[in-house]
């Protein structure tokens, strides 16, 4: 064999040229797009929020009455349980037929005020209402 052997090269070969690069292609639509700016995705603007003229008349965070929505601070499978509800105030509940609550668990419960014959700790005596 000779040092000086070359692979063929095909007759109709030419110079090769790669391919375009997608910054100087033109566009689908035969508009070039500039490289440096995405496409707008809209052609129309997002609406702008006025400023409300005042705090709103009723409450925004309708709850029924006498639903308390909270934190379980003393958890356990019952019945007395520590409730901090989200504007800070804690509970002390009583819930024989509630279950087992854990500590970190956030709870919506009806509660219905209760005498201190139980004492479930620090906190607001309250009890669960059965449904």
């Amino acid at each position: 064999m000779s040092d000086d052997h070359q692979p063929p090269t095909p007759a109709s070969a030419g110079p090769v040229t790669p391919p375009a690069s997608r910054a100087d292609a033109p566009a689908a639509s035969g508009a070039a797009t500039p490289a440096d700016r995405p496409t707008p995705l809209s052609a129309t603007e997002l609406p702008t929020l006025r400023r409300p003229a005042g705090p709103p008349k009723k409450p925004t965070d309708n709850r029924p009455a006498g639903v308390v929505a909270g934190w379980i601070i003393r958890g356990g499978s019952g019945p007395c349980y520590g409730l901090m509800d989200e504007n800070g105030t804690e509970y002390a509940v009583y819930g024989p037929n509630t279950g087992e609550l854990r500590k970190g668990d956030f709870v919506s419960l009806r509660l219905t005020a209760r005498d201190r014959s139980v004492d479930c700790g620090p906190g607001i005596p309250m009890r669960v209402v059965e449904s």
